[in-house]
């Protein structure tokens, strides 16, 4: 008798294994005929049950090699690819565009992953992921609020946000110490134009120190404060994804230390 892959903590895998919630989350990302879908760590393959059959673009990312022989056995039409997610060339794998993209993620390859993912959301209709809720709360965040920073205002300024589904630990095998929860993420069709290196960089230095004057933040910067329309006395954690986008757009230049 073959046994399961078990989970392995260095990839950090925690299996979804709830029928009901599995379901749910079938429903919610309601996959159509006609449909391109990658699924990002299928593991066992708890997910791809519920949505495999229903269109005949399918293709899968998975880490864990040991998992890859009992996949293509229960799916055989799956195109499956073996590789780390944050190493794959997306610019080729999401051709042509309007893929739509499901997983329920590794919590320590969440952030990077987003980031990556926003680099190619011209070809993504849609997003569907199992984040900790620590972070969906982060990318849901409103302006003000603790859990708001540098990943929700980069995930508000590319994608329209919505909290789905809170998903509770035994829903898990082995359950994890924390609370998960499906996030949907639809990318904008025409956010503000900004470059986003200097998005990135005004994000990473406001959010150094969230707590004092964006002014003091962003001193290394020179900037058009009359351009950016932002209080140079207001705290980052209180400014909105606009504000940040206006202070990106203001920069003149960086001044040498």
């Amino acid at each position: 008798m073959n046994r399961r892959p078990q989970a392995r903590k260095r990839f950090g895998q925690h299996f979804l294994v709830d029928e009901g919630v599995l379901q749910r989350i079938a429903d919610l990302v309601h996959v159509r005929p006609g449909d391109r879908l990658l699924e990002i760590g299928p593991g066992q393959g708890a997910l791809t049950r519920y949505l495999y059959g229903q269109t005949d673009t399918y293709v899968a990312v998975e880490l864990d090699r040991d998992l890859i022989a009992p996949l293509k056995a229960s799916f055989p039409r799956l195109d499956l690819v073996s590789a780390d997610i944050l190493r794959v060339d997306l610019d080729s794998l999401l051709e042509p565009p309007g893929w739509r993209v499901v997983g329920n993620l590794p919590y320590n390859i969440s952030s990077p992953l987003l980031i990556k993912l926003f680099g190619v959301r011209s070809r993504i209709a849609d997003m569907h992921f199992m984040f900790q809720r620590e972070l969906g709360a982060r990318l849901a965040a409103d302006p003000g609020s603790k859990s708001w920073g540098r990943l929700g205002v980069l995930t508000q300024y590319y994608c329209e946000v919505e909290q789905l589904l809170d998903v509770p630990p035994e829903a898990f095998s082995p359950p994890p110490k924390v609370h998960s929860c499906l996030i949907r993420l639809v990318p904008r069709k025409d956010p503000e134009p900004v470059d986003p290196d200097r998005l990135q960089r005004v994000l990473q230095l406001a959010f150094s120190s969230r707590r004092k004057r964006i002014a003091n933040g962003l001193k290394t910067l020179r900037l058009d404060w009359g351009r950016a329309a932002v209080d140079p006395d207001a705290r980052p954690d209180v400014l909105s994804v606009a504000d940040f986008v206006r202070l990106a757009n203001a920069i003149v230049d960086e001044i040498a230390q």
